[in-house]
């Protein structure tokens, strides 16, 4: 009986294993070794989803689309048509202060308030982490700015603001390394097929 062909990474093996361990230590935890958690795995994974939208990467998109599904049919959540709903957030989160006049950066304003305000009532805050992450992800301080005020009100607490900060640039900095990986890795494979190299 053939086996079946198991396609070898381009990274290779333990750069593989490093960021399999890194993806546990930003969504699920690693026992014993990870901090915890101040945003439910939920929160994290819809952030993932964004900026999975946000860098066109359809394979994580597919990937934390899935693990949203299963979060919320385990939590027996209401129906809500969210992949709509986090398109519309990354949608609105592609202006920038620096692209626009500033009347135009005033309305935007305006209208992301209303808009993240009815984002908050299907799941509370989830349009402002989104926002911040998309701020951080491309090093955006007006956007950040304007997304840590709001985190600051919905967390008081020092201690849990900083572990929600710390949750949100965690998913950030694994998903910039990811959605490159996974968006380059067909590239590469193709090139490297041109010489000859199957990966």
């Amino acid at each position: 009986m053939a086996g079946r062909a198991v396609r070898e990474s381009i990274q290779g093996q333990p750069f593989n294993d490093v960021l399999n361990e890194l993806h546990a230590h930003t969504f699920s935890g690693s026992p014993g070794e990870s901090d915890p958690f101040t945003l439910a795995e939920l929160e994290r994974e819809y952030i993932a989803y964004a900026l999975a939208l946000y860098y066109q990467c359809d394979h994580c998109q597919v990937y934390h689309g899935k693990v949203i599904d299963r979060l919320r049919a385990a939590a027996a959540l209401a129906d809500w048509p969210w992949r709509g709903e986090v398109l519309k957030t990354v949608l609105y989160l592609r202006t920038s202060k620096g692209s626009v006049s500033a009347p135009e950066w005033a309305g935007w304003q305006e209208s992301w308030r209303r808009f993240a305000g009815r984002i908050h009532h299907r799941h509370p805050g989830l349009a402002c982490a989104v926002a911040y992450a998309v701020g951080i992800s491309r090093a955006d301080e007006t956007l950040m700015d304007m997304a840590f005020e709001s985190l600051r009100d919905r967390f008081p607490d020092p201690a849990t603001l900083l572990g929600v900060v710390r949750d949100i640039d965690r998913v950030v900095v694994f998903m910039k390394a990811a959605t490159s990986k996974n968006r380059t890795d067909p590239i590469l494979r193709r090139q490297l097929g041109t010489c000859g190299v199957r990966v």
